[in-house]
């Protein structure tokens, strides 16, 4: 017995002294040489996603509350007499509105550490929403034929741009989970293909329109072709079909909430549109709905 004690009173000597030892070697080190610390990387908090998600839900019927019986003012919806001065041509103006709806959540997934696209959240938010915002920045807006578009207009799209490329970025990215047979989820291969479908129709709808004017034309004319045979707002339908199917992929709070603001407020501008063209033109067809083929 007193020789394990004094044994163990060599090892806490020993260890003692290379506890100095090794503070007085640290000690040595210069600053310079020490590694710098790894810069703490973005947590999730979960009250912060319901937070906005909450808020974007109540954006959405206060839109609904404003335009459900007055259009927003622009396009063809514009008064002569009540035009406003700042405008941007249209190009430039949709290319800055959609271009945080890309950059934002493509920021965040650089900022997360260590980066990766391990995280099925991850793959979801760069195949689907990004797909998406890609098309809108870098490609529509460069063959787009649309009036010029306001300036107040423009600075409240790009404010929303931000917060819902923030919004859904910041879940999928730091906060959502999901299993690893996921992808075999019925909820994700109907939202998936929803989504596909929405995209393709609102992507096909754009072409039509664009079909309808020569370049330099601003005249509106009746679309035809596609789905425009059934509803005056084909290419909202679309847009409204494919989100509502990635909210059904991601199965998230977050998604759903985007998915009602954007029948809120491109819902009723395809109602206001299906006016427009029942007033404008006489020979329009009865038949075509505003929005839902055969419902609406």
């Amino acid at each position: 017995m007193g020789g394990s004690a004094a044994g163990r009173g060599d090892g806490r000597g020993s260890n003692k002294a290379g506890a100095g030892a090794g503070r007085g070697l640290s000690a040595s080190v210069p600053r310079a040489a020490r590694r710098p610390r790894p810069p703490p990387s973005m947590q999730c908090f979960p009250s912060l996603v319901l937070a906005l998600s909450s808020l974007l839900g109540a954006l959405a019927l206060l839109q609904l509350s404003l335009y459900l019986r007055v259009p927003s003012r622009y396009g063809k919806h514009e008064e002569r007499l009540c035009r406003p001065r700042g405008r941007l041509p249209a190009r430039c103006a949709w290319f800055l509105q959609e271009l945080p709806s890309f950059l934002v959540p493509a920021l965040l997934l650089a900022l997360r550490s260590p980066p990766r696209l391990e995280p099925l959240g991850c793959r979801l938010l760069c195949c689907l929403f990004c797909w998406h915002y890609f098309y809108r920045t870098f490609i529509y807006p460069f063959f787009t034929r649309g009036r010029p578009f306001p300036l107040q207009l423009l600075f409240f799209g790009t404010l929303f741009c931000i917060y819902n490329g923030f919004l859904q970025g910041y879940y999928l990215i730091y906060c959502a989970e999901y299993p690893n047979d996921w992808c075999t989820d019925i909820r994700f291969t109907s939202g998936l293909l929803l989504f596909l479908l929405g995209m393709g129709i609102n992507i096909h709808s754009d072409l039509l329109l664009r079909q309808l004017r020569k370049p330099g034309e601003v005249t509106y004319k009746i679309p035809q072709g596609g789905l425009f045979t059934y509803v005056s707002g084909a290419n909202y339908f679309g847009e409204i079909v494919e989100w509502f199917g990635f909210a059904i992929a991601t199965w998230s709070l977050p998604a759903f909430a985007f998915a009602f603001f954007t029948l809120c407020c491109i819902g009723p501008r395809a109602y206001h549109h299906h006016r427009y063209y029942l007033k404008t033109f006489t020979d329009y067809p009865k038949s075509r709905k505003a929005l839902i083929p055969f419902i609406f």
